[in-house]
């Protein structure tokens, strides 16, 4: 029996304790008034990160999600800027989110109602459909998803398909789809097999009606012309989305693969995690590799002057107004005069620590081709840290990025060998890694 219960007594006696710590004491008068990070900030670390850096790609304005949360989308469409400025010879240029946006819900829909059909005769407390009920058509996204859907459906300009005010804020959206699905899905487990399908239809139709409410009408096709950077307009013509998306994006761009830093699991193996997409058919697989070789993998990209795409958990040793980030830029262990250290694999474990939000890399400091810290684009708009891009101490690497997304050729060789394996070991539903920057 556990005898560790707390009682008047116990209590009295600890407050007698801590009322003899004065730099307790001191931290308790500090914490009534201001915000302990403030107190707590590592202000020498903080200076030292500057954030000019040797290697530098990006050349455009920082973007903004607003209220929602699109910032793998937004992320992997500015990871693209870079090649249609250069083409274009354009001083600024933006994709449309929104067009990403509205059909990675569409087929988020159907990827859930699909899975809610296969997944009808099991218990509806199954962990699997719970998971799947908790989050049917969540903002959130990986860079497997987003390529899926730019392979199917191309992109457009940001005049093409414009921000709303349901794009910026999505939450009264998302409320009603998820209503659509929740409905459809109690349907589907209690209709017969022959009355699916209609139910599957029907919810699809209605979930497309929402979206072309709030977001608008995803064009067919739309007049590509701009003035470039010395003041010459062009007019290129008419495309298609698709015909946009193979003029203006890289050509190797398919080819891209996900690598990961799970320490809890094999290095040099892939992975998927179960009922993770948005489209059918398309598997969300990532390469599990060392720190080390993520870090590598980035620097050369950049030097190379390719912005890199990564997935991280933003709100560990965070500071917003400044636009950094560093292992240790809060000391909290010393503060509280307790231990609070806990590795990375355990962090995931325990869901301490897993990835919440997706970047771009844009740069790069590394004298003797050590990097040092990181310039990144955020897209929460230009108001913070150097307008909109913010600074990452090396350290932090190791510790809160989970993901990147590079091309192949960046890899060891032992490790661009481990992509054509056959052999994909599958996490649950439910694991870490299958969280939605």
């Amino acid at each position: 029996m556990n005898n560790a219960q707390l009682d008047p007594q116990s209590i009295a006696a600890r407050n007698a304790e801590l009322a003899q710590d004065p730099t307790l004491t001191l931290l308790r008068n500090a914490a009534a008034g201001t915000s302990l990070d403030q107190v707590l900030l590592n202000h020498t670390l903080a200076t030292e990160l500057t954030p000019a850096v040797e290697t530098k790609v990006d050349k455009w304005s920082a973007t903004n999600q607003k209220q929602s949360g699109r910032c793998w989308i937004f992320a992997g469409l500015n990871s693209l800027r870079g090649p249609v400025m250069d083409t274009a010879k354009i001083k600024d240029f933006e994709f449309s989110q929104t067009y990403i946006h509205f059909y990675d819900k569409l087929e988020k829909a159907n990827y859930f109602l699909t899975a809610m059909e296969e997944l009808a005769d099991r218990d509806i407390n199954d962990r699997t459909i719970k998971q799947l009920l908790d989050s049917p058509i969540d903002d959130g996204g990986q860079w497997s998803m987003f390529i899926a859907i730019v392979e199917k459906y191309g992109v457009v300009p940001q005049y093409a398909m414009p921000e709303t005010a349901s794009s910026n804020q999505t939450r009264l959206m998302n409320r009603n789809l998820e209503t659509v699905l929740h409905r459809a899905a109690m349907r589907l487990r209690a209709a017969a097999e022959t009355e699916r399908a209609s139910i599957h239809e029907q919810a699809l139709r209605d979930c497309y009606r929402i979206l072309v409410t709030n977001l608008g009408v995803p064009p067919e096709n739309f007049e590509w012309a701009y003035r470039d950077k010395d003041n010459e307009f062009h007019r290129e013509g008419t495309f298609t989305p698709q015909e946009f998306s193979a003029r203006m994006l890289p050509a190797d761009l398919s080819e891209y693969v996900c690598v990961v830093n799970d320490p809890r699991n094999a290095y040099g193996e892939l992975y998927t995690v179960d009922h993770l997409g948005n489209v059918v058919g398309k598997d969300v697989t990532y390469l599990n590799a060392p720190s080390d070789v993520l870090r590598q993998a980035a620097l050369d990209s950049l030097q190379d002057g390719a912005a890199v795409w990564f997935g991280c958990d933003t709100d560990q040793q965070s500071n917003g107004d400044a636009g950094i980030w560093a292992a240790k830029l809060y000391d909290y262990e010393s503060a509280f005069g307790i231990k609070l250290d806990i590795d990375k694999a355990d962090r995931l474990r325990t869901h301490e620590s897993l990835m919440t939000h997706a970047m771009v890399l844009t740069g790069v400091d590394a004298p003797n081709g050590q990097p040092t810290r990181w310039r990144v684009e955020n897209s929460w708009g230009t108001d913070k840290a150097d307008k909109g891009f913010w600074t990452m101490r090396d350290d932090w690497f190791d510790e809160y990025v989970f993901e990147i997304a590079v091309h192949p050729s960046r890899l060891p060789e032992e490790y661009q060998k481990a992509l054509s394996s056959e052999h994909v070991n599958t996490l649950p539903a439910w694991d870490p890694m299958g969280a939605l920057a």
